[in-house]
């Protein structure tokens, strides 16, 4: 039995997707959700099973019976230390439900990141690899690269009609990976041998920055698209003249100053291999 966490978020669907097409039957599949009645659209036949990572008991008991755990690192929008600890209880309750093996979406890291714009966000993943590692279970964990889809979220989706892409990251570059790819791959780990244990950095064997984003959108439009990457207090009063919410100003300035320090620019083929 294959467990998979965040079922009903664009990960953790598209890897139950991809285990269905690999030919695994839906009564293998299971799946973790705070409310079942956001899970309808998964095949029939899918074992919908109700937890939260704040109750120990509804964890342990939807994880009975499960050989293999993809655990999707949790979206928790408060503090850091809530989302490291939604993953430290995930993987108690599953060690005490007879767990055999965990896979976990981790997040990419380059020496020094303790010095990066988010290193917060890196450490939460580092304290959970650390917890995994140390639980005596089976585990593989999967270092992925930044979405390519945040493309879109930084650069907004005006750029055909500004003409231009406004975002402070300077010539920084990264490895961006479509979540597709991503999930297709923990897909794979789950379903095949000889991942135990292992760790795997899952980006793009090439990074790039804004400049040939928007060279590349030229050349797709046919017309010239500007990349304007203005200083982090220009950048915020910017958006705060278009009325954009101080935590979206935030996360935009936290990782437009982490791309620039070249935070999310390593490259690597594994990706290819799977």
């Amino acid at each position: 039995m294959i467990l998979v966490t965040g079922a009903t978020g664009q990960f953790g669907s598209k890897a139950v997707e991809h285990l269905l097409k690999n030919g695994i039957e839906p009564s293998a599949i299971a799946v973790l959700v705070r409310d079942s009645n956001k899970a309808k659209e998964l095949e029939k036949g899918i074992a919908i099973r109700e937890g939260d990572y704040t109750d120990h008991i509804s964890m342990v008991k939807a994880f009975t019976g499960v050989d293999k755990l993809l655990l999707v690192s949790s979206n928790n929008r408060e503090a850091i230390e809530n989302r490291t600890q939604h993953h430290k209880n995930a993987i108690n309750a599953a060690k005490e439900a007879g767990v055999k093996h965990i896979v976990y979406t981790s997040f990419v890291r380059k020496p020094g990141f303790e010095d990066s714009a988010i290193a917060d966000f890196q450490n939460a993943h580092l304290e959970t690899e650390k917890h995994l590692t140390g639980s005596g279970l089976d585990y593989t964990i999967l270092q992925n690269g930044i979405y390519a889809e945040m493309i879109l979220a930084f650069s907004g989706d005006k750029v055909a009609e500004t003409k231009s892409i406004l975002f402070p990251a300077g010539e920084g570059k990264a490895s961006w990976v479509l979540r597709e790819e991503l999930a297709e791959s923990a897909a794979h780990v789950l379903i095949t041998e000889g991942h135990k244990n292992k760790i795997y950095t899952l980006t793009n064997s090439e990074a790039v920055g804004f400049e040939f984003i928007a060279q590349h959108i030229s050349e797709i439009l046919g017309e010239e698209i500007e990349y304007k990457s203005p200083g982090i207090n220009e950048f915020n009063a910017m958006l705060q003249k278009a009325n954009v919410l101080k935590m979206y100003i935030n996360m935009l300035t936290m990782w437009g100053t982490a791309l620039k320090q070249q935070a999310m620019d390593q490259e690597d083929d594994t990706l290819a291999g799977f």
